[in-house]
This record gives C-alpha cells, structure tokens and sequence, in this order.
C-alpha cells in the first residue's frame, strides 16, 4: 500500500526530522518511539529507510507496553524523579541511535554528527525535564506532576506526528523549546543555588538560644 504521506527524504529534512524526533525522546522516548511505528506500520507516513523497523509489530509491541508504564509511573511524585533519573540512560543513548539510523542515507561521518547531535539534545531536553520535575514535585498533588506529564505526552506524540508530516516547523519549534528549556534549567539552578545558601547562613536553633 502506497503511504498518504511521502515526505521528501533530503539532507536537510532528515536532519529536521532528527533534530525534532530526538527533543521528543528526551521528554519520552517510549512515546515517540511508539508514535512513529505506529504511523509507518499504518502507512500514514514513510520513515527514512533506517527507521523503518520501527514499524514491525515487535517493536510497537515493546513500546507500547514501556509507555503505558511510563505513562503511570512519570505521575506518581517522587517516584517521577527515580524514573527520570534511570532513563537518563536510556532517552539519551536511544536517541542518538535513531538519529545515527535515520541519516543511513548518508556518510558515515554525517551519521556519527547525526547520532551526537540527537543524543546532545536529547540530553538537554532530559536534564531540564528532570530539573523541572524536581522543583514541581514539591507542590500541592496531585494535580501538577499528572498535568505537567500529561501535556508532555501529549506534546510528544503531536511534535513526533509533525516531525514526519513537516519536519522544519517541527524543528522550529523543537528548537524553540529547548531554549525555553535551557533558560528554565538556568533559573531552577540559579533558585536553588540561593535557597541552599539561605539555608547554609541561617542561624542555627542552638546559636539563635
């Protein structure tokens, strides 16, 4: 069966492609894997040939199992954090790996460029989803951690759609967030840093006595 979609499978829109995708898998790449199997294997959109194994039933199998999972485990405070902090290992590395896949077209440098950019955004996208979770898990429950990650399900499965149906607006945005991101991650470190030096200069109980 011919696909609905065929995007035009460029340099310059894989690497689009790339850039939005691996933002998507630092959030949840449960999701984002999941999203673009299930798009290949119902022949909505054409994945770059590397990627396209990500459309057998096996893998949307797995995925879908990993998601439903996450998508319990990332609304439950505190435990949020510890899942966080154990995908750093896996969002990054998976990540990189899509993006090595989806540039087979090219060199084999371009794919080694390919892998670290997508697992270098991922990673800040992780580290800033996981600073932002540490400073909300802290308020009034349940009601911010099941929002905040019930929109980052959302936002992920619509930005992975969008990589495959236009692949630069979704890089834009990709790109836009991160940003966004990066200076959240700035100001929560900065926040933190005076809180902690408050906490180190205020006068003991025993000292106040």
């Amino acid at each position: 069966m011919t696909p609905a979609f065929t995007p035009g499978f460029t340099p310059s829109s894989i690497a689009a492609l790339v850039i939005a995708v691996s933002f998507a898998a630092g959030l949840n790449v449960y999701a984002t894997v999941l999203t673009l199997g299930l798009l290949a294997r119902a022949h909505w959109v054409m994945l770059p040939p590397g990627l396209e194994s990500l459309g057998h039933w096996w893998v949307i199998g797995v995925a879908g199992a990993l998601f439903a999972a996450e998508f319990v485990a990332d609304k439950i405070p505190g435990f949020d954090l510890l899942w966080n902090a154990l995908h750093t290992f896996i969002r990054i590395p998976v990540a990189a790996l899509m993006a090595y896949h989806a540039t087979a077209q090219l060199s084999p440098q371009m794919q080694i460029l390919a892998a670290a950019c997508g697992g270098v955004i991922a990673l800040v996208t992780h580290s800033s989803k996981t600073a932002v979770r540490a400073a909300v898990t802290p308020s009034p429950e349940p009601f911010s951690n099941i929002a905040l990650s019930t929109g980052e399900d959302i936002g992920v499965v619509s930005l992975t759609w969008l990589a495959t149906q236009h692949p630069w607006v979704a890089a834009g945005i990709a790109l836009a967030l991160l940003a966004v991101a990066m200076l959240a991650a700035r100001w929560l470190a900065q926040w933190i840093g005076r809180w902690l030096r408050q906490m180190r200069n205020r006068p003991s109980p025993a000292a106040q006595a």
